[in-house]
């Protein structure tokens, strides 16, 4: 059959209403939020400045309080500053590739991480450990709200756990057209309660800054050591993976144009890596608030976000408000960062599940299962083992994050050996791609295996740069010594159309998905192999037998 069948085109299209095949819970795309797919330029009508704001309202988590909070009183102010700052440069160097390709492209980390080293199936892993970071942060989220609902209002912690779970429900099913208005009218005001009572106790007792900056920690003679910074950054740099959800929002920026490129660039930077700005400052506040309340009520309630903010607010406030202000200040972090959690981890798992069954049940099915995840980890007092479970995780998530952003950076524009433009259709990819997938599991691997002392106790410290190091060295080599080859299954998707537009834009002409009959933009379909016609990319994933899919093709990189 001819790989350049002929085309109808369709202009001005109705936005969003493409389904699912095969799938009732997913009749209109707009709920689905264009999971596991291009998100098209006819459904991203928002500024660059409402898609940043809604981006950054998702950083809006309690819990880097307790992380600076823990990494503080284990090692030392000095040491967990350092910490906190070398694990921001690394997540912000790390970050701003995978940002611009998010912004620039309109896909996801996922669809982003297929095309860039590790295969058609070989991002299921990667998903899936995204996925387990956001039930992961889920259920510290939860854990904190459940502490304030239990100190403001006397609710049992497994009563607290379920609450915080099922409230953000009705909010996640709308996906990005609900998050933008919370996230956007919720921000100033957690900003207000976040940072006036920190302006208030420097203000009133510059004595605090003194005590905080001496502050030697448990572990610790007050001096700086290596080790002490390597661990403490190794649990923030757990929150590397946090990228994936700014992505998750930033794929539905608009087109890059002249006009707006100065706003469309301070969006990706400041919505992108640039969270980690506020991640760190949020860090070193738990430090500082930490070091404050050990005086009040000593170090078991230090780590608390709840304990810290009632003890900052009843410095500057009547007694009779404090317990309020507090506890609404964890209900609205938590409403803010857990209806994106729960809207990425359901975007994962989809991606996952899809990708292996070839069957699409709908986003809101793995909304319940990630739910499910977290609050089971609730349940199971995750918030007491919190920089353990944190230190583990990290290693798998730089590993993943390092590896895509060195192919990005080193593959596709230094060495030329990775497609520039990215690639995440079936049938375009090959199943698996040695390039990321050895790079990441040798660095995840050996980086776990240092971190539990595998490779004995003096080495145990650095298992977050080996991670960092091993996946950045082997990411080019393993491109080098396969040449490239195994990125793409075949260069031509039988559409003569380009993909991009005269300013570098997916182009937003649209074609008619023989399968599913719906109207979809040039990036999101391919040529069918069996019929004169296109097929969307979620028909593609869908395709059982493969009727739908080209064949392989010589690959020119």
């Amino acid at each position: 059959m001819s790989t350049e069948p002929r085309l109808a085109e369709v202009t001005d299209p109705e936005p969003a209403q493409q389904a699912a095949p095969g799938s009732d819970q997913a009749v209109k795309e707009t709920l689905e939020d264009y999971t596991l797919r291009f998100a098209p330029r006819s459904y991203r009508r928002w500024t660059p400045m409402v898609v940043a704001t809604t981006a950054l309202g998702g950083i809006a988590y309690m819990a880097d309080f307790s992380i600076g909070a823990g990494i503080g009183l284990a090692h030392g102010t000095g040491n967990a500053l350092l910490a906190i700052g070398v694990a921001a440069i690394v997540i912000f160097v790390t970050g701003f590739p995978l940002a611009y390709y998010g912004a620039r492209y309109n896909i996801d980390l996922d669809l982003i991480t297929r095309g860039s080293g590790f295969g058609y199936f070989g991002s299921v892993l990667t998903s899936v450990i995204f996925a387990s970071f956001t039930f992961i942060f889920f259920a510290l989220e939860g854990s904190i709200m459940a502490q304030g609902l239990k100190l403001g209002l006397g609710l049992p912690l497994w009563l607290g756990y379920l609450v915080s779970t099922l409230m953000v429900i009705p909010l996640v099913i709308y996906g990005m057209t609900a998050l933008s208005k919370l996230q956007v009218w919720t921000t100033p005001i957690w900003l207000l309660l976040m940072v006036g009572p920190l302006v208030y106790l420097v203000a009133t007792d510059p004595g605090t800054v003194d005590r905080f900056l001496a502050y030697a920690g448990t572990d610790g003679d007050g001096g700086v050591n290596t080790a002490s910074v390597l661990l403490g950054a190794g649990v923030c740099l757990s929150l590397i993976a946090q990228i994936g959800e700014q992505i998750d929002y930033l794929r539905f920026m608009p087109p890059k144009t002249e006009a707006n490129k100065r706003s469309w660039w301070t969006a990706v930077v400041m919505a992108g890596p640039g969270w980690v700005v506020l991640g760190a400052l949020k860090q070193a506040i738990g430090v500082f608030l930490a070091v404050y309340i050990i005086a009040e009520v000593g170090p078991t309630a230090a780590p608390e976000p709840i304990q810290q903010f009632k003890h900052a607010f009843d410095a500057m406030m009547p007694s009779w408000i404090v317990l309020p202000l507090a506890v609404a200040l964890v209900v609205i972090s938590q409403i803010k960062i857990n209806v994106t959690n729960a809207y990425s981890g359901s975007l994962a798992w989809t991606n996952s599940f899809t990708r292996v069954t070839k069957r699409y049940p709908g986003r809101m099915v793995f909304v319940l299962v990630n739910l499910g995840f977290a609050l089971a980890l609730m349940e199971a007092d995750m918030f007491s083992f919190l920089n353990s479970i944190l230190g583990f995780y990290s290693n798998c998530a730089i590993a993943w994050v390092v590896t895509v952003a060195t192919d990005i950076g080193i593959n596709k524009y230094v060495l030329k050996l990775s497609p520039h433009a990215p690639e995440f259709r079936r049938g375009m990819l090959y199943a698996v791609n040695p390039v990321g997938v050895v790079a990441f599991v040798a660095a995840s691997g050996l980086s776990i295996a240092m971190y539990f002392h595998a490779l004995g106790d003096t080495l145990q410290p650095y298992s977050p740069v080996a991670a960092a190091v091993i996946a950045f060295v082997l990411t080019p080599l393993m491109a080098v010594v396969t040449k490239g080859r195994y990125y793409l299954r075949r260069t031509d998707d039988g559409i003569t159309e380009p993909l991009l537009d005269e300013d570098g834009n997916p182009s937003a002409v649209t074609y008619e998905c023989h399968v599913c009959r719906q109207q979809f933009e040039r990036p999101d379909v391919a040529a069918c192999r069996t019929h004169d016609a296109v097929v969307c990319s979620l028909c593609l994933s869908t395709d059982k037998v493969g009727d739908h899919v080209l064949p392989a093709a010589p690959a020119v990189v």
